[in-house]
């Protein structure tokens, strides 16, 4: 009968820092504590008493990988603050923004942290350059990761922490040479998202387990920006009302705040998004990848790399329109007036799931109070859960029969696995503070 603690305090091919602290005694897992190990950071606090103007680049310094999502939403959150309106230009600018986004964060955590696990490496690099198809899957994977950075930088100056989009518009428009090329990109990429979207449907590795999903739903496309935030529960939320369907849960051994839907913990991210709005997907993406959708929705969370795969796909699909059928002009963006006592709130996808931003003014017009909450935090109750039920099953099973070093570093292998499945950003969970002095 199994009896032992197993610890791991660095989690490999993951965004940041993560430890997993377990025990099992006489065959039962007892606890598990998933913590996010980012020092404590101070950027909510940090926003008091900023101007309205300076708190999008601010914020996306949250993260790196995850900027110019965070850039996108605190936008959102202080034009809905001001009343402000984006004109359609913007609006197109912003989706292609987010298009590039897309790409180039779910082929990095694609290609460079879960490929590996499919084909037994290490690590990306270790794939042979000798053998055709792994040399194909090295070209492909920094093929696909450079067409997302071309877009992004095109749009938004640059691929991560943007300099062009602003409150009320866009700082600079993309040329007619830059969006011939990056047409041009996306289209000679496709065949390798093709060949990615197989090679997950085909990946080794599954675990079920029924939970409840939550995304934001646009009204007529598949997207990231605007929209209904839906639950694989029926029920939908305004934007403004989020915080009706978030509760907040302190999890006192982890440096961010868990999130729990009506008592239970849940998930966001790509399979949230597919699970319940993949008809929504453009028509040429519906049409290739039309076999695979039919695995959807479902509860296998490895599947969530392979939305990510049919997220990419999307993202070429509807970019390559918009560049195509699109001509740029420079717009003066919308002029920025604070307005005393203000609250505004952002609600965007980011590339691991739903992402909210609150921003309140003062009666002075700066920045009095804010919040963010961010995907990692609200999947963490979910992941957690998941790697007690995950271990659980393996101790049942002959082939995990005993306590040696060798089946403990079997199930920290899978226990990797599984917490690499959600994707998660430990930088971004980390970023929240707040300070009492005394």
């Amino acid at each position: 009968m199994h009896t032992f603690d197993l610890s791991m305090e660095h989690i490999t091919k993951i965004e940041g820092n993560a430890s997993i602290k377990l025990k099992v005694k006489d065959g039962k897992v007892t606890n598990v504590k998933f913590a996010t190990e980012e020092y404590k950071r101070f950027f909510t606090e940090a926003m008091k008493g900023k101007s309205l103007v300076a708190i999008p680049a601010h914020l996306a310094r949250i993260c790196g990988t995850c900027s110019n999502s965070h850039i996108m939403c605190s936008i959102e959150a202080c034009e809905n603050a001001l009343g402000i309106i984006p004109s359609p230009q913007t609006k197109i600018l912003r989706t292609l923004m987010m298009h590039g986004l897309m790409i180039r964060d779910h082929a990095l955590h694609l290609y460079l942290f879960s490929m590996p696990d499919i084909f037994g490496k290490d690590a990306f690099l270790d794939f042979d350059e000798s053998d055709p198809a792994q040399h194909q899957l090295l070209h492909d994977g920094f093929g696909v990761k450079s067409a997302g950075n071309f877009l992004a930088t095109l749009i938004a100056g640059r691929s991560v922490h943007a300099t062009l989009p602003v409150i009320g518009g866009f700082l600079k428009f993309p040329d007619e040479a830059g969006v011939t090329e990056a047409i041009e990109k996306l289209k000679n990429i496709r065949p390798a998202v093709l060949r990615l979207i197989e090679i997950f449907k085909n990946a080794p590795f599954h675990f079920d387990r029924k939970t409840k999903y939550i995304a934001l739903v646009p009204k007529d496309t598949f997207g990231y920006i605007n929209g209904i935030i839906e639950t694989s529960s029926g029920k939908k939320f305004e934007e403004k009302d989020f915080r009706s369907h978030l509760e907040q849960t302190v999890i006192p051994y982890s440096q961010a705040v868990g999130y729990t839907y009506q008592g239970e913990g849940y998930m966001v991210g790509s399979l949230a998004r597919i699970n319940l709005a993949k008809n929504k997907l453009h028509p040429k993406t519906l049409e290739s990848a039309a076999e695979v959708l039919k695995l959807f929705p479902s509860t296998d969370i490895f599947y969530n790399n392979l939305a990510q795969a049919i997220e990419i796909l999307h993202s070429i699909d509807e970019a390559t329109d918009l560049l195509s059928n699109n001509k740029f002009v420079p717009e003066t963006p919308i002029k920025v007036e604070a307005k005393a006592g203000a609250v505004g709130i952002g609600v965007i996808e980011a590339p691991r799931g739903t992402l909210y931003h609150k921003i309140v003014l003062g009666d002075d017009g700066k920045v009095s109070n804010g919040e963010v909450v961010v995907p990692t935090g609200q999947n963490q109750i979910n992941i957690e859960r998941d790697v007690g039920v995950l271990v659980q099953s393996l101790i049942e099973k002959p082939e995990y029969a005993d306590n040696s070093e060798e089946t403990k570093n079997k199930i920290t292998l899978k226990i990797e696995k599984l917490i690499r499945a959600y994707d998660p950003c430990m930088s971004c969970a980390a970023h929240f503070l707040k300070v009492e002095w005394e």
